[in-house]
């Protein structure tokens, strides 16, 4: 009986181990951002950034990097514009750049 069993136990465990290793899903998944991605991930930083006073110095180069990731996605270069706003993302996660107390970031004009 157990000999019969073998090879519908072996059938099952191959089936498992398929659907672990690929999902066991009909949908396609898009590897390529688009529009929508692109404005999410944005959105989402910038949500984040807006938690920040106004003159943190994370939250000025969050805020650069998430116009860039626009400039990219009106080219349509989505991928370049996901970079950008993990860039952000990133930036305000770490605050990777905080000025010492009593300094303040002086932001040049393009005539100055």
């Amino acid at each position: 009986m157990l000999s019969q069993l073998k090879p519908v136990l072996v059938c099952l465990l191959l089936g498992l181990v398929c659907c672990v290793v690929s999902p066991c899903s009909a949908e396609t998944v898009s590897a390529e951002p688009n529009r929508e991605d692109c404005e999410a991930a944005v959105g989402q930083a910038r949500a984040v950034a807006a938690t920040l006073p106004a003159n943190d110095l994370s939250r000025y180069f969050a805020e650069r990097d998430l116009h860039q990731a626009i400039v990219e996605a009106g080219n349509g270069e989505f991928d370049e514009c996901m970079e950008f706003a993990a860039r952000a993302a990133d930036e305000l996660r770490e605050r990777r750049h905080e000025l010492p107390p009593g300094e303040t970031l002086k932001i040049l004009k393009p005539d100055e």
